[in-house]
């Protein structure tokens, strides 16, 4: 064979394995490049990149559809059902045709569905089930929500302190309006302005016969007197609509708390929890601190429906699950008493059952009617709230105040555990009394100095001078760690949030002149009357402590274990009785013959300096049962009561909340 023909062979046959490497290797890459395409397409739609998805379809595929109603239609559709977490599975790759599993989460529960997509030349056809499963000429994707109910919020007896009630909510209906001539009368009634109501009556939805909301108001006597004037009006109307409502107003208030519609930073803080633009959030009080269990989960379903609006299909749903009442130890009978008495003041009342840590009552005055929340305010209204002098939105219970004579059974029982105070033992009676001439002009005073001056006496008659020197002879170091025993500075553990009580101020350190003024609540002393409640319920409970608690299913639990030894709760808890029962004791005008009452006053002086005249008082009361079937503690603090009684005040409003829960 000649030479130029062995070339020819050679050459023919490294052209035919060319040729066969190259269609193998264009077969081969062929599908791998279309199940690539098809996972790229999808990357970017979980980017919601519409653009570069629109770039990788053909042509062809996409002749009708222009790339802006593109975008459009995929955005409406993935951000309406919130997809996230998409995935795309390549099953199989035959030809140029991809066979996948197209999966995500959604606003109502998981969807996955098969697909088909042909891919050519590097380029998808576009099919409509690539859009959305369902989809096909004009059927469109829709999202109905099915609201879930809020939680009731119960009293220990099932009374509702918080549920669903009724209101009117004010419309107008612009084809049957006198123009705009009646805005100015509507706006009035309503109190809104004007321009307002322009306002929302510009939007473009609004047709002649759509009833455009503007306004919920109460369907009380006020709000029906209201709706006559209203409906007086050409073109307005009034619809029943269902809002949460507070059947006891300012008595629950500061307890239920509010809601309030949410604001950008609760829709970032509570992202993918279901809510949105129109959501109202607990805001305060329990409505706050339960608002996960309240709110519930809103029903979703995703359905295709045809070009009329009729369903077709149901791609998934999520069932509706209503929120979880919430039942209460709170007696709103107790609640009811305590505000009335008290409801003009400037107070707080904490009541308990002493052997378990259930509250009874919590009570803040002067209070507000969470009520108004729901239905709105104008800015007059809300300006006039926030600039009460008597400050109803502050919540007392929450805060703390100097304690005064209430924290001298405290100081008597911390001394007697020390081994620094012997009961029986007389101090001698002084109506004002100085450690040592380094006080200079400074002397403790008090307004009763007994015979003989011992502890019991000291308690009945509230003696500011002997516990002053009996806190001096303490000592720092023993006081402090009573205090600590108490956990005074410390967190209460309790379902609403609370302030920190306190024995002194960060920046400072304990003198004997501080020392003298703690023993009888001055000084820098902070209690929260919660905390102070509590620790008085060890006097009835061998010196121990319950935790207290809102719910009622928890169980009682102990918080602080022995406090106080047995023998000197004895000792405390003898002398707090006579502080009722002895006619000389400063709580004896709420002492009942058939029932043994406990219990200690208080008068708390804020001023700036000894010798202020122009200083205010808190008065203070604690009582307690100790030995009947009806066990109950309540505390009550009441601001600005100087010329007014002091803590005998606080004492003649306790006779009927006392009196009602008794008999």
């Amino acid at each position: 064979m000649n030479l130029s023909l062995k070339k020819s062979k050679v050459f023919i046959i490294g052209v035919a394995i060319i040729v066969i490497v190259t269609l193998v290797f264009f077969l081969f890459n062929q599908g791998k490049d279309a199940g690539e395409a098809v996972e790229e397409y999808y990357s970017h739609l979980v980017k919601k990149d519409y653009k570069k998805m629109y770039a990788m379809l053909t042509k062809g595929s996409l002749a009708r559809t222009s790339q802006k109603v593109f975008e459009t239609r995929y955005e409406n559709i993935y951000d309406g059902i919130e997809a996230k977490n998409m995935k795309v599975k390549i099953n199989e790759i035959n030809d140029d045709v991809v066979n996948c599993t197209i999966s995500m989460d959604t606003i109502a529960g998981k969807v996955s569905y098969d697909n088909k997509i042909t891919v050519k030349n590097d380029e998808i056809v576009f099919n409509e089930k690539m859009l959305f499963d369902g989809i096909e000429g004009e059927n469109k994707v829709r999202v109905l929500t099915d609201n879930a109910s809020r939680g009731k919020i119960l009293d220990r007896n099932d009374k509702e302190l918080a549920t669903i009630g009724e209101a009117y909510s004010v419309g107008l209906v612009r084809g049957k309006l006198n123009g705009e001539g009646d805005y100015q009368a509507i706006a009035d009634l309503l109190d809104m302005g004007v321009d307002k109501i322009k306002k929302i009556m510009s939007a473009s939805w609004i047709k002649d016969d759509s009833f455009v909301p503007l306004k919920e108001i109460a369907k009380d006597d006020d709000g029906k007197l209201l709706a006559d004037q209203l409906l007086a009006i050409k073109g307005v109307k009034l619809n029943t609509v269902y809002v949460r409502y507070y059947p006891y107003g300012e008595v629950t208030s500061h307890l239920t708390g509010y809601l309030q519609q949410v604001n950008a930073e609760d829709l970032e803080k509570h992202k993918n929890e279901g809510y949105s633009e129109t959501s109202l959030i607990g805001r305060s009080g329990i409505e706050a601190a339960y608002e996960k269990d309240l709110k519930g989960i809103d029903g979703k379903k995703i359905i295709i429906t045809d070009k009329d609006g009729k369903e077709i299909k149901i791609i998934a749903n999520k069932r509706v699950k209503d929120g979880k009442d919430i039942k209460l130890t709170i007696d709103i009978d107790l609640q009811k008493d305590l505000y009335n008495e008290y409801q003009n003041d400037k107070s707080a009342s904490v009541a308990m059952n002493p052997k378990t840590g259930e509250i009874l009552a919590l009570v803040s005055t002067p209070s507000f009617s969470s009520n108004d929340f729901i239905l709105g305010f104008n800015s007059e209204q809300w300006e006039n709230l926030n600039n009460d002098a008597l400050k109803p939105l502050t919540n007392r219970f929450k805060a703390t105040y100097i304690p005064g004579s209430s924290m001298k059974p405290i100081t008597g029982a911390i001394g007697l555990d020390a081994k620094k105070i012997e009961p029986n033992k007389d101090l001698g009676a002084l109506d004002k009394w100085q450690k040592d001439s380094s006080w200079g002009n400074y002397y403790v005073t008090t307004l009763h100095a007994p015979t003989p001056n011992n502890l019991k006496n000291a308690i009945i008659y509230s003696d500011n001078v002997y516990f002053a020197r009996s806190a001096v002879e303490i000592g720092k170091d023993e006081l402090t760690s009573g205090y600590d025993k108490l956990k005074i500075s410390k967190k209460i553990p309790f379902e609403l949030s609370l302030n920190l009580s306190q024995y002194l101020n960060k920046e400072s350190k304990f003198d004997d002149q501080k020392l003298a003024d703690s023993g009888y609540g001055q000084g820098e002393l902070l209690i929260n009357p919660v905390q102070l409640a509590s620790i008085y319920s060890s006097f009835v409970n061998e010196g121990d402590i319950f935790q207290p608690y809102l719910i009622i299913d928890q169980k009682p639990k102990s918080w602080i274990k022995s406090v106080f030894s047995k023998s000197t709760v004895n000792i405390i808890k003898e002398a707090l009785i006579g502080v009722i029962s002895d006619s000389n004791g400063t709580g004896h005008a709420i002492y009942h013959n058939d029932i043994e009452l406990a219990g200690k006053t208080g008068t708390a002086e804020l001023k700036s300096s000894q010798s202020d005249t122009n200083g205010t008082e808190l008065g203070w009361f604690t009582v307690m049962t100790t030995n009947s079937d009806t066990p109950i503690l309540i505390t009550t603090m009441v601001e600005d009561v100087k010329d007014r009684g002091g803590s005998g005040y606080v004492v003649e409003h306790m006779k009927k909340p006392l009196g009602n829960y008794l008999y």
